[in-house]
């Protein structure tokens, strides 16, 4: 098993930059690929950032641009890097790793981030 624990979300004027952070914790030679996910109010749950083991990464279109997804094997984490937040940005933003390079095994519990001014 893997454990996961987001940390990093909060408040944040529109504009402003937030990093997530996701440690992980538990079996973790078996993780392979990593992502951040997000639930905004009333909506589905959609993929936002993926990154595979050999840091190859991808978006999804909103956020190409502003976000930044990163992992440090070393430290068994994987980043978000926000910037130009806007209202649209508002959700809980959920870690989540595979033991394959794209269907996720493990999810964290969430963090809130709130963009208002």
């Amino acid at each position: 098993q893997v454990q996961l624990v987001e940390s990093g979300g909060g408040l944040v004027q529109p504009g402003g930059s937030l990093r997530l952070s996701c440690a992980a914790s538990g079996s973790i030679f078996s993780i392979n690929g990593m992502a951040w996910y997000r639930q905004a109010p009333g909506k589905q749950r959609e993929l936002v950032a993926h990154i595979t083991s050999g840091g190859s990464a991808n978006y999804v279109a909103s956020v190409k641009g502003r976000f930044t997804i990163s992992r440090d094997n070393a430290k068994n984490t994987v980043y978000l890097q926000m910037n130009s937040l806007n209202s649209e940005d508002t959700a809980v933003y959920y870690c989540a790793a595979g033991k394959s390079a794209y269907v996720m095994d493990y999810w964290g519990k969430g963090t809130l981030v709130t963009v208002s001014s």
